[in-house]
């Protein structure tokens, strides 16, 4: 098993690319499955998740290639209906696949994906849509069992604005009988491209980032063609990443309106965020002060930056509040950093951090993929050397991440433990 060392202190500089969006790249390759030919997806980032669904789609039938960033699916021929635990279990987003094969098979048997490390998240709102379509729905032996002859239009309300549960409705609709509606959906990026690549893909998708889409279901969709978009928590840990470290750092390829309320907040801490030709200039302040956070969906501050930023308060002059209210146990990281010397006190969902002098490194274990990262944050400001174990976390969601960080100088390397 690996580790990553981090010896802390060195500002970071330079320019750092951000990769193609793993919450974007994973509803794409599933939505192949939607089309019978071959599809083919650019800018898929080289991630364990993004292999878990190669390894799934496969157990369908689908014959999948890589080439570079490029991802080929042929899924002319559907041989399978079935996610097992096996691969589900490592990836909660294995549920995609529910919505695609019950629309052009008729059927799908996918493992219940269980509990997750910062909470529940149950897939009972997707399986709700999925029967106002006319699907029948059975738990069998921690699986799900759908069947549907051809699925049905419907208005669908959903109770929280579910990514999950938008994109599966949104791929199961596109093939469904007559027109569809989904009120209170999600709205973000990576919902917007999915609508985008179906549309391209000869869907009739309408309102895509707003809280109501409405779509026309047709017989059949054409083999799908596009470029995912860039990784905007990946490129928001970056824009951290220079800012606790006092850095100067031009992420490449960030786009601002995917990331409003980071920025806004970012700024808030005195950091300056200005827009370039290519991407965001993040300039550290020679003070970062503290600032309160509440974690919301999109376009609210999100959950997947809480943790980072956390890392960056625990450096802030004053006391700075979080309250996380997506996820009911994601505070997971804060005993972890407080081994490196911050001030973390937990009251209810939230925490309250008083910025502290100076971090200290430290042996430290990481418990999910977000809370990962803030703790190479905190490694890049503290003192002496950090020792990071379980980083399989962090191959879930971020590509090459040492190797990205060292090319801005920090001083950041894996081991064998």
């Amino acid at each position: 098993m690996e580790k990553i060392v981090i010896k802390g202190g060195v500002p970071l500089t330079g320019t750092v690319l951000v990769s193609g969006a793993k919450n974007s790249a994973l509803p794409l390759l599933f939505a192949t499955l939607l089309a019978a030919g071959e599809s083919e997806i650019g800018n898929v980032p080289q991630l364990r998740d993004i292999n878990t669904t190669v390894k799934l789609l496969g157990e369908f039938g689908a014959l999948v290639t890589r080439e570079g960033d490029i991802c080929r699916v042929d899924a002319r021929q559907i041989a399978g209906i079935e996610a097992p635990y096996d691969l589900v279990k490592t990836m909660r987003a294995s549920v995609l696949a529910l919505g695609p094969l019950l629309a052009r098979c008729g059927r799908a048997r996918v493992s219940l994906p269980g509990g997750c490390a910062i909470g529940a998240r149950p897939i009972d709102l997707h399986l709700k849509g999925l029967e106002a379509m006319g699907a029948t729905i059975n738990l069998d032996h921690g699986y799900v069992d759908a069947r549907a002859d051809r699925l049905r239009g419907a208005r669908i309300y959903l109770d929280l604005p579910t990514v999950g549960g938008t994109e599966n409705l949104l791929m199961a609709a596109a093939l469904a009988e007559g027109e569809t509606v989904l009120e209170n959906a999600a709205r973000e990026p990576e919902i917007v491209q999915l609508a985008a690549a179906l549309n391209s893909m000869g869907a009739k998708i309408e309102g895509a980032g707003t809280a109501v889409i409405q779509i026309q279901g047709v017989d059949e969709l054409q083999p799908l063609k596009c470029r995912v978009i860039p990784d905007r928590i990946e490129a928001g840990t970056f824009m951290i990443a220079a800012a606790i470290t006092g850095g100067n750092v031009l992420v490449r390829d960030a786009i601002r309106e995917d990331m409003e309320a980071l920025i806004g907040k970012l700024s808030e801490t005195g950091t300056e965020i200005r827009e370039e030709e290519g991407g965001l200039r993040v300039i550290a302040p020679e003070t970062l002060k503290a600032v309160d956070i509440r974690t919301s969906v999109f376009p609210g501050f999100p959950t997947d930056m809480q943790a980072q930023f956390m890392a960056l308060m625990t450096r802030a002059t004053g006391t700075s509040r979080i309250s996380e209210t997506v996820f009911e146990n994601r505070f997971m990281h804060v005993c972890e950093l407080q081994r490196m010397g911050a001030d973390i006190h937990i009251d209810g969902h939230s925490a309250i951090i008083r910025g502290c002098e100076q971090l200290t490194g430290a042996p430290v274990m990481a418990t999910d993929l977000r809370a990962s990262a803030s703790l190479v944050l905190a490694g890049l400001a503290a003192e002496n050397t950090s020792e990071i174990s379980r980083i399989y976390h962090l191959d879930r969601g971020y590509e090459r991440i040492e190797e990205k960080l060292a090319a801005l100088g920090a001083r950041i390397w894996r081991e064998q433990e």
